[in-house]
């Protein structure tokens, strides 16, 4: 199956204008744009990407540039109108990415609306152990969320409504608690929460088939949120 790809790098960080620009993609890892290592990521495993965020002349160039309009999901929104079918989407800040990260990513995930890999804690602390991220006991083990979002196209547009009132909620935390349920954070908090649960409830918020990928690719779960991440 042919799969687009999304590469999101707006924003603005603070503590990016130390280095001349404005958004953390566009801080230099190891001599070049941090955003160019995932854009070489997709390419290599056969996407041609679509860039949203500033582009001072990416190598490789992505194949199709949009401007930055402020937010995660209207970024999202405006790339999802040129690519087709199944999309993969990635942050510009993870630079560990790699070409086997996102082929087994492309090849494992189930048929979903929406498919979101996790990493385990343990494949995590193995290749980067002075990273600092934030996990999620479950009741199959203990992982981190990724960076990489596969979606179908024509399914997840029906989750848009509620995915943005999702957003919205994103700083209120007693509304965005109700709005998941009490009882699958109580859950979470006692560690006997399974990944099937999780699936149930995202699938009732948002409308649509949500499904989990556990992935053995740190690399995936591993984003560069501060200036200390560069030296992971």
């Amino acid at each position: 199956m042919r799969h687009g790809a999304i590469v999101l790098a707006g924003g603005k960080e603070a503590w990016a204008e130390r280095f001349g620009v404005r958004s953390k993609a566009l801080v230099p890892y190891r001599g070049r744009p941090m955003v160019e290592w995932v854009l070489e990521a997709l390419y290599a495993a056969g996407l041609s990407p679509v860039y949203v965020g500033e582009n001072p002349g990416l190598v490789p160039a992505p194949a199709l540039t949009l401007p930055d309009r402020g937010g995660l999901l209207e970024n999202l929104e405006q790339a999802l109108e040129h690519v087709e079918g199944r999309v993969l989407v990635a942050t510009g800040d993870i630079p560990h990415l790699t070409e086997e990260a996102v082929r087994f990513v492309l090849d494992k995930a189930p048929e979903a609306a929406l498919v979101y890999p996790i990493v385990p804690k343990e494949a995590v602390e193995a290749r980067f152990p002075r990273t600092k991220r934030t996990y999620a006991r479950l009741r199959e083990g203990t992982f981190t969320g990724g960076n990489l979002l596969l979606l179908d196209k024509s399914l997840f547009r029906k989750a848009l409504p509620l995915a943005r009132r999702v957003v919205a909620l994103r700083k209120r935390p007693l509304a965005l608690a109700r709005l998941v349920g009490w009882d699958v954070l109580l859950k979470l908090l006692l560690g006997r929460l399974s990944l099937a649960e999780v699936e149930a409830r995202a699938q009732r918020i948002l409308g649509v088939e949500a499904r989990a990928l556990v992935t053995p690719y740190p690399e995936v779960g591993v984003d560069v949120d501060r200036e200390e991440d560069l030296v992971s």
